[in-house]
This record gives C-alpha cells, structure tokens and sequence, in this order.
C-alpha cells in the first residue's frame, strides 16, 4: 500500500513553483557514488515469523551473555523499583511530547517540575532545565553555555573526563574558534592542581570537572572551587548522580553549572540508550541556559498550575537569541527519573550510594589483595576502581570472558599508557557471592 500522501498534480505543483523537472534533481548535489539505488532487504515474512525470529535472537543473546558484568564506564545496572515501569507505562506518560498547550499538558508539565525540583535538591543549585539528551551533550551545552557567560575563548577538561563526553564537546565547539587544554591526572588519579593554577587565564571560559571520574576516581571539588573561584571562568562539575546521595552536592563547592547522566536513576541500559541528561545552574545564569524551564504559577481561580516559563530554543524564538537547538522531548526517561527519586526519597537514595561504596570498595581490596593485581589509583572512589595486571588487560579480560564474567573496560582503549589497567565497576546489584565469584576466577587467572 502507497501512504504517499501527495498526488502526481501535487508533486508537479510543488517542482513547477521551485523551478525543476523531477524529485530526482532535488538530490542533483549528492555525488552519484554516493546514492543508494535501492535497498538490499531480504523478501517480507509473516508476523508469525517476525516474533519467532525475534525470540530466537533473543535466547540466542541470553545464551551468549555472561552471567555477571562489571562494566560501567557511564552507564550501569542499577536495580529498578517496579512502581517505575508501572508509572511510565501509563499512557498519560509514555505518550509524553512537548506540551505545547499548558491547559491540555497539566500532568506532563507537573512530571517535568518535578524532575527539576529533585535535580536541584541533588545538585545544590538553584534552577534545573527540563530534560537534556544524555550526560555527554548536557556537558557541551554546559561548555557553550560558559562562553556566552564569560566571553573566553579556551576550556579546560581534564584528562580523566569520559573519553566519550570529551569528544561530543569538541564536536559541538567545532568551528567557534575554542581552543581545549587538557589537564593531567596526578598519581592519585585526581586532577592535579597545579597544571590547572598554570593553565588558568583571563581568557578562561571554563574549567570542567568530573566526579567521580572516568578512572573512578573521587575529585576534591572543594580545591578545585577554591582555585576556579578566584578566576573568572565558569566552573562545570559533571556528576553521577547516585554519588551524591552520600558525597556533598558540587553546588556546595561554588560550581556554576552541574550536569550529568540521568540514566542510573531508574532507567535501564537498553543497548546504549535512550537516556536523559540533567542540567542544573545558578539562578543569575538563567538567561544562558539551554532547553526548557518548567515553572509553577496560579491561574485566573488563584489555582496551582504549570507552564513553561522559558523556551530557549530557537522553535519558540527569534534565532539569534535561542541558546540552542535542543529539540527531542526527554520527558518519559526524566519521568522514570522522577519516579526512582520519589519511591526512594532521600534516605533511599543515601542507602543505594552507601551500598555502591562499600561493595566497590571490598571488591577493589579484594582484587588488589591477589598476587600480581594492582590498585592502580590510590584515590578514594565510588563505583568503580582501576586495577592493574602484569598481563594486557584485553588478555585478561578474555580469561574471564571465558569463565562468564565481563570484568571492565580495557583502558588501554583510551589511554595508551594503561594498557594492563581494566576499569571495574560494582554497584549494588552485585551481591557478595557476585563479588567472592569474581574474586575467585580473578585468583585463577
């Protein structure tokens, strides 16, 4: 069936008008080599078949996938209370879009206050957009945003910041003349200091932290604020933010802008997505601000109600004054946030960090208790740790990958030097017999 919507006269109607003869010369700038003629599918099958293919895929995977993992490396397996998916599956939320209209969009806009109330609570900020796409855009919104604040022309990013967020920044700066400089981590694994007092300038747009780290590794944002503060750069902290129910918020340490990776807060994995992005500021800064603000107000009775107090985006106005092009609506995953937040509430929250660091920290002592296993930083940590072998880590790794464990993430992916260091992550879905089975096949390896 044809759901071409357009008639042939319409077609002709629409080329008249523009001035040419078919669709075909609409694509005339794309090189010839460069065209698909068609596409190379199998024939159609049944919808029976359809889902029996689809349940053999699956088992097939299942069969496959190691019993335990313990990669995290930005996103991690959190346990996710059921009353999540039972809100979100209601279709007032799932269908969820922009709300346009205020008075047809109550609940949707009430779910989105929320979610920036909580943001804010978490961060120690005084305002919170709605969502953002993911942690790594929210970080190079939050770099954009810095350089409309002060005006500079360089960035600073430390060198233990997530490979991936480093490179979504340098897409999203690339052709604004902003030049980035790295800064080392020290043997502690944290930022060091003194590179970043040297490389503080008057034309110094912003300094970004991230805490914990790429290597796990916990910053001391307070040293870190201390040294910012007396510039005039902006100060960006990217968080996890199951971190913060048991470390100080990066709001109490002076940073101007808080982002981070909304994904562990009841959102599954997902095969990489879609997740949602926090971005959290202070109120003086709102004006600079990417994305939308849900704001509360009364109506003409004197009742609560919602609306978006601003919209930024250059949809809703003149486009030389929107602060971004931020257009998919992440509300359903920052509603799935909402509701994790909500079901835990604060002492849960607090229960859920205390149970990361005390397992990533027996599993981390444990491990480099082994003969020939290394705590490679020595920093405090959260969540993850790196150890150190006297093999290649992509050796190693397939050792355990053979006896059913996915045991991290081979550094020497990004860093040339930690070749031998594998990032190991637990979180409180790993039990104590998870973490004495991971220890043991480490010992006989």
């Amino acid at each position: 069936m044809n759901y071409t919507p357009h008639t042939e006269e319409d077609v002709r109607k629409m080329l008249d008008v523009i001035g040419i003869g078919s669709t075909e010369e609409l694509f005339g700038p794309v090189p010839e080599k460069l065209r698909l003629k068609e596409l190379d599918l199998p024939p159609g099958i049944s919808e029976m078949e359809a889902v029996s293919l689809v349940n053999d895929l699956a088992a097939r995977a299942r069969a496959d996938a190691p019993a335990l993992s313990f990669i995290g490396g930005g996103a991690y397996e959190h346990f996710i209370p059921s009353v999540v998916d039972a809100m979100i599956s209601r279709s007032e939320f799932y269908t969820a879009y922009t709300p346009y209209q205020p008075e047809v969009s109550q609940g949707t806009l009430r779910a989105i206050f929320e979610f920036q109330t909580m943001i804010c609570e978490l961060t120690g900020m005084e305002v919170a957009n709605a969502s953002m796409y993911d942690g790594s855009s929210a970080l190079a919104e939050a770099v954009l945003m810095a350089v409309r604040i002060t005006g500079g022309s360089r960035v600073l990013l430390p060198r233990s910041l997530h490979p991936f967020y480093k490179e979504v920044v340098k897409t999203y700066v690339h052709g604004i003349g902003l030049e980035i400089v790295e800064i080392p981590w020290s043997e502690a694994g944290t930022l060091d200091l003194e590179a970043l007092d040297q490389e503080l300038r008057a034309d110094t747009a912003a300094v970004v932290v991230q805490n914990p780290n790429f290597l796990g590794v916990l910053e001391s944002l307070s040293e870190i604020g201390d040294l910012v503060n007396r510039s005039s750069a902006a100060y960006i902290a990217a968080v996890n933010p199951i971190s913060l129910g048991v470390i100080a918020p990066p709001g109490d340490f002076g940073a101007d802008i808080v982002v981070g990776d909304g994904q562990p807060l009841g959102i599954p994995l997902s095969f990489g997505g879609p997740y949602v992005g926090f971005f959290a500021t202070r109120d003086k800064h709102v004006r600079k601000m990417p994305g939308r603000v849900c704001g509360q107000t009364t109506d003409v009775d004197g009742k609560r109600g919602f609306v978006l107090t601003l919209q930024t985006r250059e949809q809703h106005i003149r486009r030389d004054r929107a602060t971004s092009n931020i257009c998919t609506n992440q509300t359903l995953c920052a509603t799935a946030a909402t509701v994790y937040m909500a079901s835990l509430g604060p002492r849960g929250l607090e229960e859920v960090g205390m149970l990361n660091w005390n397992r990533s920290h027996r599993a981390r002592k444990a491990l480099t208790d082994l003969k020939g296993v290394h705590d490679r930083f020595p920093g405090n940590s959260f969540n993850e740790f790196v150890v150190e072998t006297d093999k290649p880590a992509l050796e190693t790794l397939a050792a355990l990958e053979a006896r059913g464990i996915s045991g991290g993430i081979d550094l020497g992916r990004f860093y040339p030097e930690l070749d031998r260091c594998i990032l190991t992550c637990v979180t409180e879905t790993k039990t104590d017999t998870d973490v004495d089975r991971l220890v043991d096949v480490w010992r006989e390896i």
